[in-house]
């Protein structure tokens, strides 16, 4: 099974000819995430054929105008569709505060409810969970109250061995306790066999962090150890550092030494200030630090498997 990323929006505060603020569509393991709606994310979505009735849940890192612009115009588009069905919204108190503002002055009442979720940028927590998915939201560092989200497909069961299976013959009804990882006992209490013994490993979960605007911490770094992909802003190249630690943005290079202080396995690389017109510049210094590192260029899908 794997998560398919696709890049609505790679720029930062200013849009461009060919850029646009933050937006993600994430697949994860069937369900439709949109994460940020910066202005310009339907006519994205309609670009690279991602269906908004399909959209179940919306994450929103902090109410910055590049990263919710695009959410108004979203909402009432989903509404003059026709849609019903609950739209699961997470982020910050004050964006339910601006959507009810839109809603009340433009006298709209909504057909489907908006289930809200509201995050809090001082603690990790656990903001969506089921059987298949978690999503964990964790402190960014930014000018106003801001999240980062981790997606992750839940443990994987482990795979039976049926061929030793079939040796210690071993009834077909403790297959699932042995998928959990349980050892085997008979029910006899005479035949005792570790798990490792029965059955397969089943790999590492998969998952994705997505650290939006934030300035260089590496508290950052611990709340996303070990998370296969990483999505990091990298706002500005390092001759930019004092205009970074201003805005309280990332540079490129900072971006790679998240990476590589988290462990991760690849990192994508995003929010990228108007000012640069060639990426390749951003993408050369966090190579400095990460190897592993790509754009984020719109229309770009990423398959973490």
């Amino acid at each position: 099974m794997s998560f398919e990323l696709t890049i609505l929006g790679n720029s930062s505060a200013t849009p461009t000819l060919d850029r646009h603020p933050s937006a993600q569509y994430l697949n994860l393991l069937e369900h439709h995430i949109l994460i940020d709606c910066g202005e310009g994310t339907q006519t994205q979505m309609s670009k690279y054929k991602i269906r908004k009735s399909k959209i179940e849940h919306i994450f929103i890192s902090h109410v910055h105008a590049d990263h919710i612009l695009g959410l108004p115009g979203l909402i009432f588009t989903m509404n003059l569709n026709q849609r019903t069905i609950p739209l699961h919204i997470y982020g910050p108190q004050s964006i339910f505060e601006i959507i009810d503002m839109f809603l009340k002055h433009s006298e709209t009442a909504l057909k489907f409810e908006i289930i809200r979720h509201v995050t809090n940028h001082q603690i990790t927590e656990i903001i969506l969970e089921n059987a298949l998915v978690k999503v964990t939201s964790f402190p960014l560092f930014h000018r106003v109250p801001t999240t980062g989200f981790i997606f992750q497909e839940q443990r994987k069961l482990k795979r039976i061995n049926m061929q030793a299976c079939d040796k210690f013959h071993i009834p077909f009804t403790y297959f699932n306790d042995l998928k959990r990882g349980k050892d085997y006992m008979s029910a006899d209490g005479k035949t005792y066999i570790e798990n490792e013994k029965l059955t397969f490993d089943a790999g590492s979960a998969l998952s994705y962090a997505y650290a939006s605007d934030t300035i260089f911490d590496e508290r950052v770094a611990a709340s996303v150890e070990g998370v296969k992909v990483l999505y990091h802003e990298s706002t500005f190249a390092h001759e930019k550092l004092e205009r970074a630690i201003e805005t309280m943005h990332t540079t490129a290079i900072q971006a790679g030494e998240i990476a590589k202080k988290a462990k991760a396995d690849k990192l994508i690389i995003g929010h990228f200030s108007s000012r640069y017109t060639d990426l390749n510049e951003l993408l050369f210094e966090a190579k400095t630090q990460f190897e592993n590192t790509e754009l984020a260029i719109e229309g770009k899908t990423f398959i973490i498997e």
